[in-house]
């Protein structure tokens, strides 16, 4: 899979190659490519924002910039193309898997007050909000949809370690221990220690469906 990210703000993008995306970008397993929106300005000092129509508080992204590095990222429109805005609808997992079918994801990265309606209107295919909340800009929200979106790319993370996750299943995941097997006076659960897969299968619903139902009963999960 391919993910191009165009933004203002290129350096913000650094912790993003670190870790397990790092290693799947150096593995071949994952192209990930960050687009400086300022490179494409026509006009002297690459300015990008300017003053909105009709008055109000804030400066605007300007379309020229956007729209010429979005046709030099993606000429032909294969890709699927993202604006991370709080006004699109929200990312879930679910929404992780279905653009996980795309080939060719581009995000888009807004800042200050936005972008013009335009870019949108003529380049982006959908927006996406990572939660009901304002940031500064969309370098954050791209950063999560990237890194979600990348762990589910073939070869990235293990099979195993993607089997069983929060809201893999729509609920919550079952608590984890590691050694030593008592810490402060607390004991690790004595099914765990056990070494019947049974039941330490049956504990981990259980654990799963409890937690959900306590925390999050919207989810489907909290109906196990």
């Amino acid at each position: 899979m391919k993910i191009t990210i165009l933004t203002l703000f290129p350096e913000m993008f650094t912790p993003l190659f670190g870790s397990v995306i790092g290693r799947a970008v150096n593995a071949g397993k994952l192209n990930i490519e960050i687009v400086n929106i300022r490179d494409y300005a026509e006009n002297k000092h690459a300015k990008c924002d300017d003053y909105p129509f009709g008055g109000g508080a804030g400066m605007v992204m300007m379309p020229q910039p956007i729209g010429a590095a979005i046709k030099a990222a993606d000429p032909e429109h294969r890709a699927h193309r993202i604006y991370l805005s709080p006004k699109g609808k929200t990312f879930t997992q679910d929404k992780a898997f279905g653009l996980l079918q795309s080939e060719h994801l581009l995000l888009l990265c807004g800042h200050y007050e936005g972008v013009d309606q335009r870019v949108i209107d003529l380049y982006i295919d959908e927006e996406i909000s990572i939660g009901d909340y304002v940031l500064t800009g969309g370098e954050l929200p791209a950063m999560v949809v990237c890194d979600c979106v990348a762990r589910y790319v073939d070869g990235v993370i293990s099979g195993g370690s993607l089997a069983e996750e929060t809201f893999g299943e729509n609920g919550l995941e079952y608590p984890q221990y590691t050694r030593p097997s008592v810490y402060e006076g607390v004991a690790v659960p004595e099914v765990l220690l056990s070494g019947n897969h049974a039941d330490i299968d049956k504990w981990r619903r259980e654990q799963s469906a409890k937690l959900t139902a306590q925390r999050r009963p919207d989810l489907k999960g909290g109906n196990k």
